[in-house]
């Protein structure tokens, strides 16, 4: 997908402020506690996600993550389809005190060809 300038160099600046995390280590980060959060929007969800994710959409992800995600400490793996929503996720987590927010490099493509 073809993204405006503008757009990735706000998502470039983004991955660069917050930690990625390797498609192969999720499961084991999951295992021990850590969210897989989907920031897709709902109908993508739907249309498959990692098992046990939780799923607030980039739009509204500021407004209802507190509601879902009450532990300030928790490990939170953000991911869209590729890294872009979830680098911005990630950041938008951090700014908010998520310390320990990160996304899943490479998202659910990624992770995905790890299934296969």
């Amino acid at each position: 997908m073809a993204y405006t300038e503008k757009f990735q160099t706000m998502a470039d600046a983004a991955r660069a402020a917050v930690t990625e995390v390797q498609p192969e280590d999720v499961d084991a980060l999951i295992a021990k506690g850590a969210i897989a959060l989907d920031i897709r929007d709902p109908d993508e969800h739907a249309a498959g996600h990692i098992a046990g994710s939780v799923n607030i959409s980039r739009g509204k992800l500021e407004m209802n993550v507190e509601g879902q995600i009450t532990d300030m400490d928790a490990t939170i793996l953000c991911y869209c389809n590729a890294f872009n929503r979830g680098a911005l996720s990630a950041a938008s987590l951090k700014a908010m005190g998520y310390e320990n927010a990160t996304f899943i490099a490479g998202g659910l493509n990624a992770y995905r060809k790890l299934k296969a």
